[in-house]
């Protein structure tokens, strides 16, 4: 039976991929933000996970203002790295699980959310970045990723309350699967930013070390913030958060916080993440 053993919260930065595609990780204003990835990479190369099922949201790539689902999965075998406007990164093309896929889109829209399935799709840097981070820079990715995107860009958004729960949904499809599978799931996006407006460059510590802290302990409390505080306290795209809130409702209630980084800024943005693992028989 497939199980989700572990989650992963990342910032996916755009500037992150172009820093390691260009070879300046080690500068002065770069080294300490890799450097807290350290332990995540040395961790999942240990844990070896068989497939991440990465939640992002696509910026204008595969989809644009004329079509943006709440929810997609993509269902395909293979997803192309997309080209951003400067060329495609440099990183391996990401290899997908269509049965697994497949199997959960089924489940989850039985269990009455509205999900669109997706069989092509480029993935943009809220893919490939966290992917980055994580493996480096591989030949090939090693293991199968199925992408999960969700609307943080076109009003309306989806609550943090509905991604907790798809992420519930998304646990009882994949315990439903019959392969021995090793599953890990990826929430990115964040932390607080804004990219225009009067208020561009805004970041609050205050409130990501608040979500940071409770996403842990306190997720489905966490999961009742309206849309209009991420606005005000963490800016227009600390709406991305939400996808977080997808990673740990798939995660048991209890866990073990393997890791907690945060740092800022990276380019106009502040970076957190951490490493989750579940806990069972508890």
């Amino acid at each position: 039976m497939a199980k989700i053993s572990a989650g992963v919260a990342t910032s996916h930065v755009p500037a992150i991929g172009a820093a390691i595609d260009n070879g300046i990780t080690d500068t002065d204003y770069w080294k300490p933000l890799f450097e807290g990835y350290d332990f995540a990479k040395k961790w999942i190369a240990e844990k070896k996970p068989d497939v991440v099922l990465l939640v992002y949201n696509d910026h204008a790539s595969a989809f644009d203002l004329n079509f943006v689902p709440t929810f997609a999965i993509a269902t395909g075998e293979e997803f192309t790295p997309a080209d951003e406007g400067w060329g495609p990164r440099p990183v391996p093309n990401v290899q997908g699980h269509p049965k697994l896929a497949s199997h959960i889109a089924q489940s989850v829209i039985q269990d009455n959310f509205d999900l669109t399935v997706v069989n092509t799709l480029d993935v943009d840097h809220g893919l490939t970045v966290p992917l980055s981070l994580m493996f480096g820079q591989p030949e090939n990715w090693p293991c199968k990723v199925i992408p999960i995107a969700v609307n943080v860009v076109l009003f309306p958004p989806p609550s943090g309350s509905r991604c907790y729960a798809l992420g519930k949904a998304i646990a009882k499809a994949v315990e439903s699967f019959d392969e021995d599978l090793n599953i890990q799931i990826w929430g990115t996006g964040g932390m607080s930013h804004q990219l225009q407006g009067p208020r561009a460059g805004l970041i609050n510590i205050e409130f990501d070390n608040n979500f940071l802290d409770r996403i842990v302990d306190d997720a489905e409390e966490l999961s009742k913030i309206p849309h209009l505080d991420y606005v005000q306290e963490a800016g227009s795209e600390g709406i991305e958060l939400v996808m977080w809130l997808i990673m740990r409702g798939a995660l048991n209630d209890n866990v073990d916080l393997k890791k907690r980084f945060y740092h800022v800024p990276a380019s106009n943005t502040a970076v957190g993440h951490l490493v989750l693992e579940n806990k069972f028989g508890e």
